[in-house]
């Protein structure tokens, strides 16, 4: 038998897999989670595979369908739309505090941040789809940046799970913005730097609100 830390590292590297292959659409919406194809597939016992599936169930990520067993939550635009206000709602209050207590270390975060970004941006508009799931992570981790002087842990983390959530809808069904999404980074760069928080949170509002559009549209 494994010892106790050892089947912990394994259960949670297993779950850290399933829940990237759902947010990065791997594992499609609806698509129903066999326990015994998941065991050979990520490696782990079945009673570890329930234990994993409830939380991300608690998550929304997955739905437990009692006997039935489990299944990839559904999407639908409503919920996008949801997920999306939700978004816009805890980055700008973040953005607000973040702008305000940021220092020089925290610029430079930002400003690294936003070259991987953009980057990964300029191949996208090149044409480049094979950095898809680079240029997601890299928005990531620019959104993260700009609110990481927030001074709040819970509220880093709350955003993170909506923005998981937001992610997997770009990744199933938004699109790229090309030219359009990459200005409005810059512009939320520069008013970063600014300490411009107001301008900060319209052109994220803007941002989430056209890719939502955007993405349905499509």
């Amino acid at each position: 038998m494994k010892p106790v830390f050892e089947q912990s590292s394994v259960a949670e590297t297993a779950y850290r897999r399933i829940r990237a292959d759902i947010i990065f659409g791997r594992l499609a919406p609806d698509e129903k989670l066999k326990l015994e194809r998941l065991k050979t597939q990520y490696g782990v016992s079945v009673s570890t595979l329930r234990e994993i599936l409830n939380r991300l169930a608690s998550e929304g990520l997955v739905v437990a369908e009692g006997q039935r067993g489990f299944e990839v939550a559904p999407v639908s635009p409503e919920n996008l739309r949801e997920i999306a206000a939700l978004r816009q709602l805890l980055e700008c209050y973040a953005l607000e505090l973040s702008f305000a207590a940021g220092d020089m270390d925290w610029e430079g975060r930002v400003v690294a941040a936003h070259h991987k970004l953009h980057q990964m941006e300029l191949r996208m508009i090149g044409g480049d789809r094979s950095v898809t799931q680079d240029w997601k992570r890299y928005d990531w981790e620019f959104h993260q940046a700009l609110i990481s002087a927030c001074g709040s842990r819970t509220l880093m983390e709350t955003h993170a799970a909506i923005f998981d959530k937001y992610l997997r809808y770009q990744m199933i069904s938004l699109t790229f913005r090309g030219q359009i999404a990459a200005d409005e980074h810059r512009q939320m760069l520069d008013a970063a730097l600014s300490r411009d928080a107001a301008t900060a949170q319209a052109v994220l509002r803007r941002h989430v609100e056209s890719g939502v559009e955007h993405g349905l549209a499509g």
